[in-house]
Order: C-alpha cells, then sequence, then structure tokens
C-alpha cells in the first residue's frame, strides 16, 4: 500500500554507510526512520556514528553508500543550498559569529532568503522571547552573553525560517546542570508549541529519555535497536541494559516525562 504524504517518514536512511577516504566505516547498514513531528534522539558513546548520522541529514556529509531521504527526496540530488536553509541546526558551540550581533545572528538565514528588514526585526523579536530572553538581547554581542544565553540565541537562530527539521548535536553538553536542565525544559515547551521533527544526538541516557519520543541506540557505527523510552528502560538488550544501569535514576525519568 502506497503510503500517504502524512503517514510517510521525513527522514529515512535505507542501508546507508559512511567510510573515511582512508577506508575506516564509521557507518555500515543503517536503516531509520523519523516520522513527522516526533523527536527521535541518536543515543551511543563517542564514536559511535550519532553526528555522522546528524551530518548525513543535511549533507554536510554524503553517504559512501545506500541513500539518505529527506522529504521523499535523495540528499545527493537535492539542491545542496535549498536543502541545509530548510533544515535547523543547532550544535554544542553555538557557531555564533562574533562580529555579528545577536539579532543579525539569528537574523541571517531569513536576510539571506530576502525578507524585508522590518519582517527580519520582527522575527527576531518573536524568537527572542520563545527561547526566553529579553528583545534588549538582539543588541549584544555573543561575547557578552552567558553559555546558557548564547546557546538560546543558537536554537532561535535555527528557527529563524521557520524550518520543519531541527538537527541537534549535543546542544546542551557544554553547559552546568542546572542551565541544562532549563533548557531541557524550554525545549520540551517549545516542542509541544512548534511541531517540529527533531533529530536530536547526546550520549547521556537521562536526557535521552527526557527529551525523545522515541531513543536509536547506536554503537560501533552500527543501529542496535530504536525504542520510545517507556520500552527502552525495559528492554533485556544487553547493551540497552547496560546503559539503563550506567544511569540508575533513567526508570525515575521515564516516570516524570509528563511533569518536566
Amino acid at each position: 500500500m502506497e503510503r500517504t504524504l502524512a503517514s510517510a517518514p521525513v527522514i529515512e536512511f535505507r542501508d546507508v554507510a559512511y567510510v573515511l577516504p582512508n577506508g575506516k566505516p564509521l557507518l555500515l547498514e543503517l536503516n531509520l526512520e523519523v516520522q513527522r513531528g516526533e523527536t527521535l534522539v541518536l543515543l551511543g558513546r563517542s564514536g559511535s556514528g550519532k553526528t555522522t548520522t546528524l551530518k548525513l541529514i543535511n549533507r554536510l556529509l554524503a553517504p559512501s553508500g545506500g541513500e539518505v531521504r529527506v522529504n521523499g527526496s535523495s540528499t545527493v540530488e537535492a539542491n545542496v543550498i535549498r536543502l541545509r536553509r530548510s533544515i535547523g541546526y543547532v550544535i554544542q558551540d553555538v557557531g555564533l559569529f562574533p562580529h555579528f550581533t545577536v539579532e543579525r545572528n539569528i537574523g541571517l538565514v531569513p536576510r539571506i532568503e530576502g525578507w524585508e528588514a522590518p519582517r527580519i526585526h520582527n522575527r527576531v523579536e518573536e524568537l527572542l522571547q520563545l527561547v526566553g530572553l529579553e528583545a534588549k538581547i538582539g543588541e549584544r554581542y555573543p561575547h557578552q552573553l552567558s553559555g546558557g544565553q548564547r546557546q538560546r540565541v543558537g536554537v532561535a537562530r535555527a528557527l529563524a525560517a521557520d524550518p520543519a527539521i531541527l538537527l541537534m548535536d549535543e546542544p546542551f553538553g557544554a553547559l552546568d546542570a542546572l542551565t541544562r536542565d532549563e533548557l531541557q525544559r524550554e525545549f520540551l515547551s517549545l516542542k509541544q508549541r512548534l511541531s517540529k521533527t527533531v533529530v536530536f544526538v547526546t550520549h547521556d541516557l537521562r536526557e535521552a529519555l527526557r527529551l525523545g519520543s522515541r531513543i536509536a541506540l547506536m554503537e560501533a557505527g552500527r543501529l542496535v535497536t530504536v525504542l520510545p523510552p517507556e520500552g527502552f528502560v525495559r528492554s533485556d538488550d544487553r547493551l540497552v541494559a547496560a546503559y539503563v544501569r550506567a544511569f540508575a535514576d533513567g526508570c525515575e525519568l521515564v516516570a516524570q516525562r509528563g511533569s518536566l
């Protein structure tokens, strides 16, 4: 039966491999689907292939084998500039332009897209409010902000042109525990309000349980399993069980998901 647009996955990996020029494989036989409106968390230790998987979605990398499809089209056949502008991207070190004000950083993609200045200004103010920052922050430069503020600006910039897909690579990993907790709460609130399709990379099971609709566990370039948080903590898979044991409060977090 042919899938309807609403039921078709937004992102598909079909037997995807990624091999470095020296022959070292970083991904092997990856088959994975991301559904519209969900937050799929890519979980795994360093070197498991999480960030490689993420970069294949917006074609910062091209697959060595297989096919990555976004909205039904192969990423290698798409216009790469249009593809990247249609996908928000948030990374751990934010990557803000230091010589641009916050307003110019957030408004960069809308400006490239040809938006008029008043529309950009209004959008920046709207997004600053959305991520919990005051409008006057727009006049500052990145070095004048705290780490948490810079990360909020990074999220706002990724949302500026209202992309349907958001990629987040360890976005809160470098923050202190309290700021990380605040931004996780903010993310959950944004997720409810904006209905984006999100692929979120982390090595922290607690974060995965808290934020994810489903968790895709990766190990040594291969997909181990994909489960909802409640199923993940109850899985009898050896590697999944090892993660749950390492984060002993995981079950408690699952129970709290509705109130976080």
